[in-house]
């Protein structure tokens, strides 16, 4: 099975440890979504943007301990996506995003917010 990451669990990101056991197949922009800050990471809703993202194989363990992580409180529901990798599970953020900042760009490394190089 396939699933693609947008925020935390991306390489070298602070989530990232989860990924551990899981084979990189890919990078790929999702179309009709809009990526949001949440603080410490960020969630997806449907919407008139795209989002950059990476595309791993991973197994039914780390499945279910990313499903205890994310879909927790109803915080996040899983929604099967087409990629260029095949089909592929995405964490859609499920709570209200009013208020919230959507990062333009799509790209959670690209976020206001980021600690800049000196």
């Amino acid at each position: 099975m396939r699933i693609i990451v947008y925020g935390s669990l991306r390489r070298k990101q602070g989530n990232s440890h989860w990924m551990t056991n899981a084979q990189w197949l890919g990078d790929h922009q999702i179309e009709g979504f809009e990526l949001y800050n949440l603080g410490h990471y960020p969630g997806v809703v449907e919407g008139e943007g795209s989002v950059y993202c990476e595309v791993y194989r991973i197994d039914a363990s780390t499945l279910g301990e990313l499903d205890a992580l994310r879909t927790r409180n109803g915080e996040y529901k899983r929604q099967l996506i087409q990629t260029p990798y095949g089909s592929a599970w995405l964490y859609v953020y499920q709570r209200s995003i009013k208020g919230l900042t959507r990062i333009p760009s799509g790209d959670w490394l690209q976020r206001e917010d980021l600690p800049k190089d000196e």
